[in-house]
């Protein structure tokens, strides 16, 4: 094993010399490491300085590109011209702490431009005219979010901006966290010591005279006595005053009564001094959601009350999930209040670096299957849907395997010399303090049995070691999860003690005593298995997180990418992460990536095309996806609420069906007819072409056709993108527009061995059937909530389209979504498909059931739209109420 202290060294020595040239050769790298182990204290083996020369490679090699942008009309570019008279002092020494952190230089120069432009985007805080600016920045899970608007911070302090409050979420965990994370990259002192010593940026440059003053601290959130007491004006200050709070209603309240008594006027006039406000996690809790039209939610009533005491502002929400940001009505705004904090004046996009290990990676790429196990036993112990009084006999097996491979993955880490970095596995499997109590005390149990196994049979050969039940289980997950990564039985063997000895099994609630004190352990390092619900859902960094385990039935595509808290950066044990959750779970996941890749592909196509945030929100708001993110105020009565959807450019299909005998029989009668038809008006029965060995393909159908099939067809409501009467309404108002003739498409297989739909002549393809519980004769298709396979939106188009988008590109790996870019025509793809349940290959259904799809090309301009029909009822039954955590229900202090 290693010298970890002498290999860490080393490589904080030379880095930095490694990091400066440009670009670093690989005989570069080596002869300064060689140079560097001749310093007596520096010395390793050739083995561990071949180690450290490819962790350097690995990390200079990794990339970050810029992501896109919209803006109001009529803005002008201030900032680069003002940067000549700009001393950047805060920035410069944030930079220099990011390189010492082992930040790649590709990513410090991508943070450099895109906080260039997001301060570009704030006012110039010199401006002698009163201004009011508001912007959204949308990042990833877990992707740097915080270093963002951290170096934001620091080029809005030095061009000017006097007061900068940072709105760090709504539970104390997060608060600190962030406030230590200011402290370290900002504010250059420990906030949280009485002493107060130099740390972070201070080591690059520490003139007491730039010190910049906060009233919070590490472990204090905003007080008004301690504000008074200090006595400051923040117009008199030379330096920029940073307030890390709570969004919680008594911080916020403190902080408009501290600005109005001691920072207004003497007539009460408004508050001079230029003021940034970041909304971090701004979906969350910032937006209004009161049912009543005239009256605000009391968060988002005193950021906008705090907002309008200043003549010069600026309001920056930054979140990952930017849906009901993007709900808010631009135009809402009343006398006091004034305007709602919708980003009208900008929205900014921020790419994660190439080394993010992120949803579209896990569930999108091609790691899914080495990352993601499936929880399927867990319905006797800890079913999925429970009540709060409910009572928890035993851990799943499912999770004593993950608790298993936390420390073999710990174990690993030790090997790989890691033993003194942060280690976490999240449990996420309950909204209810009482249930997270027992899980914590089963685990806590559990934990012990493996330690008290390792200390006492550990060191015993391993034949006779193997004879404990807790040793040979260890020994099945290695075989299972980490067998094939190198390492022996016997070495992990010999670290199982030390592996599981240090682990603490901690509740994170606010019901609870634990916490994630991992600043506390910076030099033994924190190991720690975090129980918890909604307060481990937002913004809360579990560092060294590499086991999660998941059991959550939310739909809600905000909840459950922030329940996400597994996406982030792994280096150097990014092949140990596993991640458990449901079948289902892991459909959604896959389908969330997609759409956010589609939202963030549109926004950059916005930004080519010189349209605003209001252009934006417009396009987001007609997505059909809006239809699982609709803001839940509206769900809150059983009243139709109508929704306005645009399928331009889309691909929608039915993945819930009806497994019933008599209207599986009529969606199969419709999907005769339709054949018929097609066959009958264009002269032939669709079996010639190119397609023909797997499917039937007619090109030119009427679009009459295509609407009486969609009518005919019984659609389930749990597919609610295909509503029968918006989409043959939709198809109707294209036809106007040019798109009268369709493509039609009966999808089946090559395989000669595949089962036959002696109705439709095709070969059936098979997919997993979940049928949900309580939900009579309904049948989810697959764990992706999708029938097609890839490559199904490719029929129909030419030859030569198909090349122009395959070129110098795997084919096989191309999203369907870029064939629609190229398509002329509408598809309608009819899919008969045998479902079995998991693990089993019996039909659920005597006859293949019947799905359809279809894939609309990108229309110019104003696409057309339709409205979709959603109900209270239809919210209850298939999103389900995540909301309403005991955890959450009461403020905290």
């Amino acid at each position: 094993m290693p010298d970890s202290t002498e290999y860490e060294t080393l490589k904080a020595a030379v880095r930095p010399v490694i990091a400066r040239a440009s670009p670093p050769s690989p005989d570069f790298i080596r002869t300064t490491i060689g140079q560097f182990r001749a310093i007596p204290s520096l010395t390793v083996s050739d083995d561990d300085a071949e180690r450290l020369a490819r962790e350097i490679e690995s990390q200079l090699d990794i990339r970050m590109t810029l992501g896109a942008s919209v803006h109001d009309e009529g803005f002008v570019e201030w900032y680069p011209t003002a940067k000549a008279g700009i001393e950047p002092y805060y920035w410069d020494r944030y930079s220099q702490l990011l390189e010492e952190q082992d930040f790649p230089p590709d990513v410090i120069a991508g943070l450099d431009v895109v906080t260039d432009r997001i301060t570009g985007y704030l006012n110039n805080p010199r401006a002698e005219a009163a201004w009011d600016r508001r912007g959204m920045v949308v990042g990833h899970v877990q992707s740097g979010k915080t270093a963002n608007y951290t170096g934001v911070i620091c080029k809005a302090a030095d061009a000017g901006y006097k007061l900068i409050v940072v709105i760090a979420g709504i539970h104390n965990n997060l608060r600190n966290q962030t406030q230590r994370r200011i402290d370290e990259g900002f504010v250059g002192r420990d906030s949280g010591k009485p002493n107060k010593p130099f740390i972070g940026v201070s080591r690059f440059a520490a003139a007491a005279a730039r010190t910049p003053i906060t009233l919070t601290n590490a472990t204090m959130d905003f007080r008004s006595t301690i504000a008074e007491a200090a006595g400051m004006e923040i117009g008199a200050l030379n330096v920029p005053m940073v307030l890390v709070i709570k969004k919680n209603t008594k911080t916020l309240q403190n902080l408009i009564a501290w600005l109005r008594a001691h920072n207004m006027g003497w007539a009460q006039s408004l508050v001079d001094a230029p003021m940034l406000l970041i909304d971090d996690e701004a979906d969350n809790a910032s937006v209004n959601t009161s049912a009543d039209p005239n009256k605000a939610t009391r968060i988002n009533a005193l950021i906008r009350e705090m907002l309008n005491l200043f003549s010069k502002k600026c309001y920056v929400g930054y979140t990952a999930t930017p849906f009901a940001n993007i709900f808010i009505d631009p135009d809402s705004a009343d006398d006091m209040l004034q305007s709602d904090l919708y980003p009208r004046d900008f929205i900014v996009t921020l790419d994660a670096p190439d080394n993010y290990f992120g949803a579209s990676r896990i569930f999108g790429g091609d790691i899914g299957d080495e990352v993601l196990r499936d929880i399927t036993d867990n319905a006797d112990d800890l079913p999925l849907v429970h009540k709060i009084t409910q009572v928890i006999p035993a851990l799943p097996e499912s999770l004593k395997e993950a608790v298993r491979s936390f420390i073999l993955a710990r174990a690993i880490r030790i090997i790989r010399g890691h033993g003194n970095k942060h280690s976490s596995m999240l449990v996420n499997a309950s909204r209810f303090t009482n249930v997270q109590k027992q899980l914590r005390n089963l685990i806590h149990d559990y934990v012990g049995r493996l330690s008290r196994a390792g200390r006492h049979e550990g060191a015993k050969p391993e034949l006779e070691a193997l004879r404990n039940e807790h040793i040979g289980a260890l020994r099945q997950t290695w075989e299972r999860e980490y067998s094939h990564l190198g390492h022996e039985w016997r070495d992990i063997q010999d670290h199982l003690l030390s592996a599981s000895a240090p682990i603490q099994v901690v509740e994170v609630n606010s019901a609870s005593s634990g916490s994630l004190a991992y600043e506390a352990h910076e030099e033994l390092g924190l190991q720690v298995i975090a129980v918890g619900g909604f307060s481990l859902s937002r913004g809360l960094t579990l560092e060294g997180l590499t086991i999660s385990y998941f059991l959550r039935n939310s739909m809600m595509y905000d909840t459950l990418l922030q329940m996400g808290r597994w996406f982030g950066y792994r280096p150097g044990y990014e092949d140990l992460c596993r991640i458990w959750m449901p079948p289902e779970a892991r459909g959604w996941y896959e389908h969330i990536s997609e759409s956010i890749e589609e939202l963030r592909d549109e926004l950059m196509r916005m930004q080519r095309a010189n349209l605003t945030p209001r252009d934006f929100g417009l396009r987001v708001r007609a997505h059909p996806d809006t239809l699982i993110v609709t803001a839940r105020n509206k769900m809150r009565s059983a009243q139709a609420v109508p929704v306005v959807i645009g399928l331009s450019g889309r691909f929608i299909e039915t993945y819930a069906l009806y497994s019933d005998t008599v209207r599986s029989a009529v969606n199969r009668a419709a999907a005769i007819q339709l054949v018929e038809q097609a066959s009958s008006s264009l002269g032939h029965d669709g079996t010639a072409g190119e397609w023909a060995d797997r499917h039937r393909v007619w090109s030119g159908v009427d679009h009459t056709i295509i609407e009486a099939f969609i009518r005919s067809f019984n659609n389930n409501d749990r597919s609610i993108a295909t509503q029968s009467e918006p989409v043959a309404a939709f198809i109707e108002k294209v036809a106007l527009d040019g798109h009268d003739l369709w493509d039609v498409a009966v999808v089946g297989l090559a395989d000669a061995s595949a089962k036959l739909d002696d109705d439709l002549g095709v070969r059936c393809q098979r997919r997993t059937g979940y049928l949900e519980e309580g939900k009579k004769d309904l049948v989810v298709v697959g764990t992706k909530n999708r029938v097609s396979s890839r490559g199904v939106e490719k029929i129909g188009i030419s030859k030569v389209e198909r090349e122009k988008v395959e070129a110098g590109r795997r084919a096989e790996n191309l999203p369907d979504k870029d064939y629609r870019l190229v398509r002329s025509r509408p598809l309608l793809v009819i899919q008969p498909v045998i479902l079995t349940k998991a693990n089993s290959t019996a039909p659920i259904t005597e006859k293949p059931l019947i799905s359809w799809g279809i894939s609309f090309p990108h229309a110019e301009g104003s696409p057309p739209t339709v409205t979709y029909a959603v109900t209270g009822l239809w919210w209850r039954q298939y999103i389900g109420d995540d909301e309403g955590d005991e955890e959450i229900d009461a403020d905290e202090d």
